[in-house]
């Protein structure tokens, strides 16, 4: 297998929108389309000239079956453009990533735009089994009198609806809700209600304190709706918030004695994040400006019941196959699916019980510094768009370096069902 470079050389993401009850305006593919149309405009190369486009998304809407497909041929790339789809729940749009810098560096590819895009608030809710076997009944008879006694079979309790969100984020084995696996977490390690709404509320201030800066310009493409309203910043951002808002929410998972809450964890949201990545020969080819480098990822397994802790095991792996530590490590982007999680991950890599009990170690390889972590805020203030997730957190990685001096990264989440992965990159300095 080759080992070629593999450099990002634009990317951006759309703000992304809280869900408020109802749908929102955008589907997926009108997410992803709208942040790849402008990295698109500004390449010096033609959109057919890609190879291959690939997607993150969890939820896909029956008509946008593919989502990866109607992405390429709405963004005019072309019918001879391949696309695909990839699901690996949180991780989707580090898994495109990871799909797409494979492609490259096996040399089967030079030019991939690849990202994630989710439109939760879309989610389908639908029939139960009960109603679905009841209609099927109906349509299958095949005269009055039996068409008659199947209608007869209608029963109130078919009307029940079945959410596919609540669904989709609660494990089928060990039906947990990805709430109730943070109040695991943070019982194990004896996180407390006020460390999570500290932790939550610095994840509002420093998101602020980046749009204030203007540090988050440059990442973020604008979004118009029908009604020409303008989307130019995630609005899950709670400027106002402060403790005593915090403290003041229940828990919503374990309502007695639970410590998770609505302002702890990470918004249910739609949005979309696409990169253009590109192998050496075409950055020379086309004189492209490098964003940064992907040098590898790293994916693993834990107890579903534990799924926060996925990002312990995957930077593990990561930095023992490049001979790294924390220390060599100068961002990292921990997606905050609950502020519970962060805080276990960093008790965990922490642990010398748990470095040698569950990673097989010696010593805990130490958690990441906090004034290194999620500097510019995170999921909880920005929000989780499952199959977007991954993207932003690389795409924002590379940018937050690059103004930072440059270095190394990780980008890392925890995952649906038992997972982590976690994506090593680096980046030059801007004056660089």
């Amino acid at each position: 297998m080759s080992d070629a470079k593999v450099y990002v050389i634009d990317g951006l993401r759309t703000p992304f929108l809280k869900t408020r009850g109802q749908a929102n305006e955008f589907s997926a593919a009108d997410l992803a389309v709208a942040a790849a149309r402008p990295v698109l405009a500004r390449a010096p190369f033609a959109p057919e000239q890609i190879d291959e486009i690939i997607v993150g998304c969890v939820i896909p809407a029956p008509d946008e079956a593919n989502v990866a497909r109607i992405i390429g041929l709405r963004l005019g790339c072309g019918k001879t453009v391949p696309a695909f789809t990839v699901q690996r729940n949180c991780a989707s749009g580090l898994q495109a990533l990871a799909c797409a810098r494979e492609r490259i560096a096996q040399g089967r590819a030079h030019l991939v735009l690849a990202g994630g895009t989710e439109a939760m608030s879309r989610a389908p809710i639908q029939w139960n089994t009960a109603m679905a076997g009841w209609l099927a009944g109906v349509l299958r008879a095949r005269n009055p009198v039996a068409r008659a006694r199947a209608i007869g079979g209608f029963r109130l309790s078919h009307l029940a609806p079945v959410y596919t969100l609540l669904l989709g984020l609660t494990d089928p084995l060990v039906k947990l809700n990805m709430g109730q696996t943070a109040e695991i977490v943070a019982h194990r390690f004896g996180i407390t209600r006020t460390e999570q709404d500290a932790y939550a509320l610095g994840s509002h201030q420093r998101l602020a304190a980046a749009y204030g800066a203007g540090q988050m310009h440059d990442e973020i493409v604008p979004l118009f709706d029908s009604r020409g309203r303008v989307y130019e910043e995630d609005n899950g951002l709670r400027r106002d918030t402060d403790m005593d808002k915090l403290a003041k929410l229940r828990p919503v998972f374990d309502r007695k004695y639970g410590s998770v809450t609505s302002g702890n964890s990470s918004q249910v949201t739609d949005g979309a994040a696409m990169l253009m990545l590109a192998s050496e020969t075409a950055v020379q080819r086309y004189g492209l400006t490098v964003l940064g480098e992907l040098l590898g990822e790293e994916w693993a397994g834990v107890d579903p019941s534990q799924m926060g802790l996925g990002p312990v095991h995957a930077v593990a792996r990561l930095l023992a196959r490049f001979a790294l530590s924390m220390d060599d490590i100068r961002k990292m982007e921990l997606n905050e699916a609950f502020a519970a999680q962060v805080l276990a991950c960093q008790a965990a890599w922490a642990s010398p019980e748990y470095a040698h009990d569950e990673l097989g170690l010696g010593t805990p390889i130490g958690p990441v510094d906090p004034a290194r972590l999620n500097t510019e805020g995170g999921a909880v203030a920005i929000g989780h768009p499952v199959g977007a997730s991954g993207a932003r957190i690389v795409l924002h990685l590379l940018r937050s370096l690059r103004r930072h001096g440059g270095g190394l990264g990780i980008a890392t989440l925890c995952i649906g069902g038992g997972q982590g992965g976690a994506m090593l990159v680096r980046a030059k300095g801007e004056s660089a």
